[in-house]
């Protein structure tokens, strides 16, 4: 068998016919998933939320979701199925929750991250969001802090600029290659590093793993020295990034 030809992966609004597969990445996905109506009850129910979808085919790959408070965007949940990880995905999804908080009048996007969730601190950091705050043992299932992270002005100019130019590098790259499969075809040389995976190289493991517990200690204490405002955790939030 050969490769299939490459596809291009569609960013759409999530509906109602969309809930099995999101629920399928939900419990890949998540420690502490949301229960199997919460979905229906968001797109049906609540008229602050807003999800969209990433869907190769009829697949769908990946999913997201804010809601619109006032002039906040606040990102509820966030999550890429596994075998479709590191192909860019993630960045689609956030381009579109982006480009739609602008539209709808937002100012600003916020979220909260695990600090130890650092693949997911890294593509929120090339988005321009920015840790401005803790919610203390935020987290069920093992009592984790989250990090607060909230981006510039939407509609300045280093974030407009930033966004064109992350929209620009994402029309450039190549689709994605299927195998056989009917699964992407990971790629051979630089993984996107704001997807979780380093950059191959000559390092061993070891030596990758010393150079990235310096700088989560360095990054530990530079967060401690700025001394962040602490705030309690939100009603809205959901605890599972």
């Amino acid at each position: 068998m050969v490769a299939r030809p490459p596809v291009a992966v569609v960013v759409d609004r999530m509906t109602v016919d969309d809930l099995a597969a999101v629920h399928e990445i939900e419990r890949e996905s998540f420690s502490t998933p949301w229960p199997a109506h919460a979905y229906r009850q968001e797109l049906e129910q609540n008229k602050l939320a807003h999800y969209i979808v990433a869907r190769y085919g009829d697949q769908i790959v990946g999913f997201a979701g804010t809601w619109l408070l006032v002039d906040e965007a606040h990102v509820t949940t966030f999550a890429t199925r596994a075998t479709w990880r590191r192909q860019g995905i993630g960045e689609r999804l956030l381009v579109a929750l982006l480009d739609m908080a602008v539209a709808r009048g937002a100012n600003e996007a916020t979220l909260e991250v695990r600090p130890s969730n650092m693949p997911a601190r890294r593509l929120y950091e090339k988005f321009g969001f920015k840790v401005v705050g803790v919610r203390p043992r935020y987290y069920t299932d093992n009592n984790e802090d989250a990090l607060i992270m909230t981006t510039d002005p939407l509609e300045g100019r280093p974030m407009q600029e930033r966004i064109a130019r992350l929209r620009g590098e994402l029309a450039a790259r190549p689709d994605i290659e299927i195998g056989p499969d009917g699964l992407p075809v990971p790629r051979p040389h630089r993984i996107d590093a704001a997807e979780g995976s380093p950059e191959t190289g000559a390092d061993s493991e070891a030596e990758r793993a010393e150079r990235a517990e310096r700088a989560e200690r360095a990054e530990q204490a530079e967060r401690v020295e700025r001394a962040p405002r602490i705030i309690r955790p939100s009603s809205v939030s959901r605890r599972s990034h």
